[in-house]
């Protein structure tokens, strides 16, 4: 902040006039992977937040060349190389140091830890302030899915956690981990949620709109319940979720007096699955440019996953769209449930009858609290990271 004084010539007042002006800071966002267009859940956190924060700050982002900057409202340069060798490459110290000097950069914040040693050099030669914008606790979400390195990238985690200015965990369970077994300063520490772009819930009309249309489309009856799971099945977790519907829930559905159809939206389905539309009540889609549509069309959003890391970004997605949810205790991560009322049945991990009893039985004609979007609106949450970025 600046303050800056000027003369009343206007009512020949001799005495200064004290202004308080306000001098945007200025930000560099490291982002070592594609982002832009935003397709996945992880993309789309870091292009919202990058949107939004931009508003705060002067935001310049450096990311790989798979990057359209066009797709930006702020600077940015898509310099680094696609290849998986660009996270050893130390020539890129010194073109983001020349960005920073050029840009008078103050706060380096990079997604992910992975460009943590890229950080603690830059923070040392230009005294550049850093923080961690983390999406989970990596290392954790690799021990999950069986990748045997995973206590290596543990220690590189506590290491630039540690040497950072600020850390931003997507939920509070991350942060707490982080707290206790990284000896993290709680000062540090903040949890910067992942968010949604509306305000308010959708009103009635458009969700009649898009729920005659997908009906109409996919010869859905107007009595079925439309259920519907989303993610990109080449990631292991959603494609375990994909085993475990139809295996487990769909079968157990088919036994009930429910009516319904199950969508199935997500890229990347292996080749070994090519007889999806053969299981009853199963329509599969794959990748779809508007997702909001079938949010809106949808009576009960499931989320099976039960293991990965982090919060469920579509989960915040599904709830802000005002549909009722059924989900595992893990894939529940970073949702409060005193803000989301009973649209969210939360059943423990592996009870496949309690998950498929809920679907059947979870209220769908209540409404979603506005206190739900006071924490995972977009606009909010930027402003909590500006905040901690200003006292770091």
């Amino acid at each position: 902040m600046e303050i800056k004084f000027i003369h009343s010539f206007v009512t020949n007042n001799p005495q200064p006039i004290f202004l308080l002006s306000f001098k945007m800071m200025n930000v560099l966002s490291l982002v070592s992977y594609n982002f832009l267009p935003p397709k996945m859940g992880g993309q789309k956190c870091i292009a919202s937040f990058n949107e939004w924060l931009s508003k705060r700050v002067n935001l310049t982002c450096v990311s790989t060349q798979s990057n359209n900057p066009a797709l930006a409202s702020y600077s940015l340069h898509n310099i680094l190389s696609n290849s998986s060798f660009r996270y050893a490459n130390v020539l890129y110290f010194f073109t983001i140091k020349k960005i920073i000097k050029q840009k008078n950069i103050t706060h380096l914040i990079i997604e992910h830890p992975y460009y943590g040693w890229l950080a603690f050099l830059l923070k040392i030669f230009l005294r550049v302030k850093i923080i961690v914008h983390s999406h989970n606790i990596e290392s954790m979400r690799f021990k999950s899915i069986d990748k045997k390195w995973w206590k290596i990238l543990w220690y590189y985690e506590k290491w630039i956690y540690n040497k950072a200015d600020a850390n931003f965990f997507i939920t509070e369970n991350d942060m707490q981990y982080a707290l206790q077994n990284f000896g993290l300063q709680k000062s540090k520490c903040t949890v910067i949620t992942y968010g949604f772009e509306l305000k308010h819930i959708p009103n009635v009309a458009q969700k009649q709109t898009a729920s005659t249309t997908i009906r109409q489309q996919f010869s859905i009856a107007a009595n079925d319940k439309i259920l519907l799971f989303n993610g990109t099945l080449s990631y292991k977790a959603n494609l375990n979720a994909l085993d475990i519907i139809l295996q487990k829930i769909n079968p157990i559905l088919q036994q009930q007096n429910f009516n319904y159809k199950i969508i199935v939206c997500g890229k990347d389905l292996p080749a070994s699955y090519n007889n999806l539309q053969h299981h009853k009540n199963i329509i599969y889609v794959g990748f779809v440019d508007d997702i909001a549509a079938y949010y809106l069309a949808t009576d009960v959003f499931i989320n099976p996953v039960n293991e990965g890391g982090g919060i469920k970004t579509k989960i915040v997605e599904a709830l802000g769209f005002n549909i009722s949810l059924v989900t595992t205790k893990s894939g529940a991560i970073g949702i409060p449930e005193n803000i989301v009322g009973n649209k969210m049945k939360v059943i423990e991990d592996d009870d496949w009858v309690a998950f498929a009893n809920a679907i059947t039985t979870i209220k769908i004609d209540t409404d979603l609290h506005e206190d739900y979007f006071k924490f995972f609106y977009w606009e909010k949450i930027a402003a909590k990271a500006l905040v901690a970025i200003e006292e770091c």
